[in-house]
């Protein structure tokens, strides 16, 4: 069995709690360890602050899809806004050196098993992809056979 959901928010604040919980609340209904679903939470809440703060352009939405197929669970945040600098991932400095922008990527680099931060095509706008393996509580609904 597999699940998938897709949310078309408006870039504020307040969308951010809302889309982490109701990511939390599939997680839990769907039996996910407790642990993993509060990593993929923090890492849902780094990507859409980004798009609330950077995705300006076209829209004043951005779109949250999740889904879980087997034992992964892949999110991406799509905005409208400029999209990442061409240079953005060529010097990759460490953790110390980073200043203000940069660290919420860094943390869904930690939390997440792959990560991408990619641009739309043609139309522009940022998009952050991740999947993180999943643990299973007993008796989990959709546990991978």
């Amino acid at each position: 069995m597999s699940i998938w959901w897709s949310l078309q928010l408006r870039r504020e604040a307040a969308s951010v709690p809302l889309a982490r919980r109701l990511l939390l609340g599939a997680m839990e209904a769907a039996g996910v360890d407790a642990d993993i679903s509060h990593e993929l939470c923090v890492a849902l809440s780094e990507a859409c602050s980004n798009a609330v703060r950077h995705g300006g352009g076209h829209s004043e939405n951005y779109q949250v899809t999740a889904s879980i197929h087997g034992d992964v669970c892949r999110i991406e945040v799509t905005d409208s806004g400029p999209g990442f600098p061409a240079d953005a991932f060529l010097a990759r400095p460490e953790p110390r050196e980073l200043q203000q922008d940069g660290r919420g990527m860094r943390l869904i680099e930690a939390l997440a098993d792959r990560v991408r931060f990619d641009n739309q095509p043609g139309s522009g706008g940022a998009v952050v992809t991740f999947d993180k393996v999943l643990k299973w509580r007993e008796g989990a609904l959709l546990r991978a056979s």
